[in-house]
C-alpha cells in the first residue's frame, strides 16, 4: 500500500541534502509507478505526495518560524529528519483544510515511529497539538491568526510586551489567518519573509518596486499551485477543435475544465485535476503545447514573419521557438541554438511531434556564433536569469538564488545582449526577455546595453499586438503575477536603427 506522507518524506530527505524538489520529487514517482496514473485512489495519492513536497519545500521558513516558537528548541537544533517529520505535519495543519487535524497528528507521529525516532513521539504529538491549543485559544477569542502577535506576548504591531498602548501599523495588516498566530517582528521584511516563507532579499527587491501590500499579494500568489496554459497550434487545429477535444475528457473521476486567455488568442487555461498531461487529446497530433500565458506574449512582441531569418539565441527548450515557427506559418528560417544538448533534444521532440519543418538546431553558446553577424531579420534573446517570476513553479528556487548569483547573471545578461544585438540586421529586430522580476536582471540590463548602444531604440508592441495591453510608459512589458494572473515576466523590443 502506498504511503504518501511516507514517500514525501523520502523525497524531502533528498531535497535537504541538495537535490532539487522536482527531481526528487520525480524519481519518488518512478519508484512506485505513480508517475502515469489514472485511478481516482492514485491520483489522490499522487496530489497529495505533491502537495506535501512542493509546499514543504515552498514554506520551510514559516515551519521553522513555527517548531521555533511551539518548541523548547529551535529548528536548527532539531535532528535534520525529525525537523523534516515536524515540517510535514505542521504543513498539513497549517495549509491542508481538506486532512482533519487528528489525521496530521496521527500520521505525523506514525511517520516518526517508522523512521528512527520511536523515542520522540510524545514530543512530536505534544508539538502538535499545542498548535493545535494555541490556534483554538485564538479562534475563541476572535482573533485574527497573524494579524499582529496579539495574544503571544511578542514585540508586533499590537503593542510590546507589558505595553497596553497601541501603535500604528507602518504598513498595512497582514492577511489574517485562523491558525495559530506567529510571532511576526515589526521588521516589514523579516515580517513577510516567515509569514509567506521567502528570504528576506527577495522581500527587499519587491518592496522597493511594488510596497507593502502588493508585495505581499505578490508572496501570496507565488505560493499557489501553478496552473497549466495550453498553447494551441493553429497549424494542425483551432482553438474550438481542442476545447471540444478536451470536453470529452470525462472518466475515473478526471476531468478537464478550461478556459479561455484573455488577449491570447492561441492559449487556454486548464482548471483542476488533469491528470498525466500527456495523455489529454491532441497532445499526440501535436494540436496544443504546454506554455504559459506571458511566456507566449514573447514571441507576439518578437512578431516574426514568414519567409524571415529569426534568431532565437537560448532556445531550449522550445517553448518560444516553436510559437516563432507557428507564428510564420512555419515558412522561413528559425536558428534556434543552446548550450545544452540534451535540452535541446526536448527542443527537436517539441517541433517533430507540432509537425514544425522551419527549426534549424545548433548547438553552442551564442557569445560565439560569427555566423550569424548581420542575418537576422530578428532575434530573440531568452536570457538566462534568477526566475523570481516563476517561484511558484520551482519550489526550491528561493533559496537557491542569491543577491550574488543575481549580480552574476546581470553580467552575463549584458554579454549575452551584447553579442546577439550583432545578429540583427540593419532595421532589424531584438526582444530581450526574463521570468525574472529583479531589475538588475531586466530595466538595469536594457539601459545598460542602450548607453553604450545608440544605434538602438525601444520599439513599443503595435497597438493591435497581445502584448500592447502589459506595455509600461517606458516601453517595455512588465507582467505582475499578482495583477495579471500569469507568470512573471519583463521583455522589450528593441530596434537597430543604423550601423
Amino acid at each position: 500500500m502506498i504511503n504518501p506522507r511516507q514517500l514525501a518524506f523520502i523525497a524531502l530527505r533528498e531535497v535537504h541534502k541538495g537535490a532539487y524538489a522536482d527531481v526528487a520529487l520525480d524519481r519518488v514517482l518512478q519508484k512506485v509507478k505513480l508517475s502515469d496514473c489514472q485511478s481516482y485512489e492514485e491520483l489522490s495519492d499522487r496530489r497529495l505526495l505533491t502537495d506535501l513536497v512542493y509546499g514543504c519545500t515552498r514554506r520551510q521558513r514559516t515551519l521553522d518560524a513555527l517548531i521555533d516558537q511551539l518548541g523548547k528548541k529551535k529548528s536548527h537544533q532539531q535532528p535534520a529528519y525529525l525537523r523534516t517529520i515536524l515540517h510535514l505535519g505542521l504543513y498539513q495543519l497549517r495549509y491542508l483544510e481538506r486532512i482533519p487535524p487528528s489525521a496530521a497528528v496521527n500520521t505525523t507521529v506514525q511517520l516518526a515511529k517508522d523512521n528512527g525516532f520511536s523515542g520522540l513521539t510524545g514530543f512530536v504529538n505534544g508539538l502538535l497539538r499545542e498548535y493545535i491549543r494555541r490556534g483554538e485559544g485564538e479562534r475563541e477569542r476572535g482573533g485574527q491568526g497573524d494579524k499582529g502577535t496579539r495574544g503571544q506576548g511578542g514585540q508586533g504591531r499590537q503593542g510590546r510586551q507589558g505595553d497596553n498602548s497601541f501603535s500604528p501599523s507602518p504598513h498595512p495588516p497582514l492577511s489574517p489567518s485562523p491558525h495559530f498566530p506567529l510571532q511576526l517582528p515589526e521588521n516589514p521584511v523579516e515580517c513577510l519573509g516567515i509569514l509567506h516563507s521567502f528570504p528576506d532579499w527577495i522581500i527587499e527587491v519587491w518592496l522597493k518596486q511594488f510596497g507593502f501590500a502588493e508585495t505581499e499579494k505578490l508572496c501570496e500568489w507565488m505560493n499557489q499551485t501553478p496552473v497549466i496554459d495550453l498553447r494551441v497550434n493553429l497549424l494542425r487545429a483551432s482553438v474550438e477543435e481542442v476545447e471540444t477535444a478536451l470536453q470529452s475528457v470525462v472518466g475515473a473521476g478526471l476531468s478537464c475544465p478550461y478556459k479561455r486567455v484573455s488577449h491570447l488568442p492561441q492559449a487556454l487555461r486548464l482548471i483542476g485535476s488533469t491528470g498525466a498531461i500527456q495523455n489529454l487529446p491532441g497532445f499526440s497530433e501535436g494540436w496544443w503545447t504546454v506554455q504559459d500565458s506571458s511566456a507566449q506574449l514573447v514571441s507576439h512582441l518578437l512578431d516574426p514573419q514568414p519567409n524571415e531569418v529569426i534568431i532565437d539565441a537560448c532556445a531550449a527548450p522550445g517553448g518560444k521557438t516553436t510559437h516563432i515557427a507557428e507564428l510564420m506559418g512555419d515558412k522561413g528560417t528559425i536558428w534556434a541554438g543552446d548550450r545544452t544538448t540534451s535540452r535541446l533534444r526536448k527542443l527537436k521532440e517539441n517541433a517533430q511531434r507540432l509537425n514544425l519543418h522551419s527549426i534549424q538546431i545548433y548547438t553552442g553558446d551564442s557569445r560565439n556564433q560569427p555566423q550569424f553577424q548581420n542575418i537576422g531579420d530578428r532575434v530573440l534573446l531568452d536570457a538566462p536569469c534568477s526566475g523570481l517570476g516563476t517561484l511558484h513553479r520551482h519550489a526550491d528556487a528561493r533559496w537557491r538564488q542569491t543577491p550574488e548569483s543575481v549580480q552574476q547573471l546581470s553580467a552575463l545578461q549584458k554579454e549575452f545582449l551584447a553579442h546577439t544585438s550583432t545578429f540583427v540586421k540593419t532595421n532589424g529586430i531584438l526582444v530581450y526577455a526574463t521570468c525574472t522580476l529583479h531589475p538588475a536582471e531586466n530595466e538595469d540590463v536594457i539601459e545598460s546595453f542602450l548607453a553604450s548602444h545608440p544605434n538602438w531604440q525601444i520599439e513599443p508592441p503595435e497597438v493591435d499586438s497581445p502584448a500592447a495591453t502589459y506595455s509600461t510608459p517606458q516601453g517595455w512589458i512588465k507582467v505582475l503575477p499578482q495583477k495579471q494572473e500569469m507568470d512573471g515576466f519583463f521583455m522589450v523590443r528593441l530596434r537597430k536603427t543604423n550601423d
